[in-house]
């Protein structure tokens, strides 16, 4: 049997090999002498004139993003800190008066401004979906374990967790109990802030969020919402990917829901805190001081890669 494997395809044709830079065609010169390039082909070239690669923008805007949304969270009640959490979840944008996936006059992948409130975001995919990224997914943590690799290899684990959510003064709590442990984690989360990105040349769009999850004390009553989660978790390096079903019930006497959700996700909060800490600090060493943007870098790169890996049926 032949499985499916992820890919970047942005073409047909396999891309094009990276050009040589000056700096390091000066490594191979034998005693310094100089290379002639053939009449018809392309010389070595520099990143740019000034010899160095003009700042993303893309990225830069979803780490100033993320950034603020951390710097800028404040509380006066000391039990309200939390984690912090950053998660970009694949679905479509939809307009809030048809219905129908978001068109504009755009071509290629682009951030939404978060005043733009004419589209809702909606994460649902099908189970054909579904099924199609847990093949890609499995493929990958099988070949990401060879030798041959070129990366470094992906952990597959399998929960299944109950959701139970509560209304109190404090807001909705959820109270989470992992089935095969009995664990219980009972937070408040509290969303921060949202950016839609909208991929016109895919078949999904994606969004990152930013929340704080803030534990409390288990409320007392009766849930308003009950969700049980059959999750496959992927873990990369310092990432999540969670491909999940969700069976959702509000009451006993009504149909459960049954919905499939894809996401990747920051996996430590400590690491993101102490690297959004050092951002741009001239103190620090370079490498500490831009960690939170190649933190962030990466986290982008892996949500594209999912877009582009995504095929037609978004509920």
């Amino acid at each position: 049997m032949v499985h499916p494997s992820l890919s970047d395809p942005t073409t047909d044709s396999p891309p094009p090999l990276k050009r040589a830079r000056h700096s390091d065609m000066d490594q191979h010169k034998p005693n310094g002498s100089q290379q002639h390039p053939q009449p018809n082909a392309l010389p070595a070239l520099s990143l740019s004139i000034l010899g160095v690669e003009p700042l993303d923008e893309f990225i830069k805007e979803i780490a100033d993003f993320v950034h603020h949304m951390i710097k800028t969270r404040r509380t006066d009640h000391p039990d309200e800190v939390g984690s912090f959490e950053v998660e970009a979840k694949i679905g479509v944008l939809k307009e809030r008066g048809t219905g129908s996936r978001l068109q504009m006059p755009v071509l290629v992948e682009t951030i939404m401004s978060p005043e733009f409130h004419d589209v809702r975001f909606e994460s649902n995919m099908s189970s054909h979906q579904h099924k199609h990224f847990n093949g890609l997914l499995n493929n990958l943590t099988a070949t990401s374990n060879q030798p041959s690799h070129p990366s470094s290899p992906l952990h597959h684990s399998h929960h299944f967790l109950k959701d139970s959510f509560y209304t109190s003064d404090r807001g909705k709590i959820r109270v989470t109990r992992d089935e095969k442990t009995d664990a219980v984690e009972c937070i408040q989360k509290i969303r921060l802030g949202d950016l839609n990105i909208y991929s016109p040349k895919r078949s999904a769009d994606w969004r990152v969020s930013v929340s704080v999850e803030v534990p409390c004390p288990r409320p007392i009553g009766t849930a308003t919402l009950t969700r049980r989660k059959d999750r496959l978790s992927y873990s990369h390096e310092e990432f999540s990917i969670d491909l999940t079903q969700v069976t959702s019930t509000t009451s006993a006497a009504a149909a459960p829901q049954i919905f499939h959700e894809l996401e990747v996700e920051i996996a430590r909060p400590d690491m993101l805190l102490s690297t959004a800490a050092r951002r741009g600090d001239p103190n620090v060493p370079e490498l500490e001081r831009s960690a939170f943007d190649e933190l962030i870098r990466a986290f982008v790169n892996n949500a594209r890669i999912l877009v582009r890996n995504s095929i037609d049926g978004w509920q």
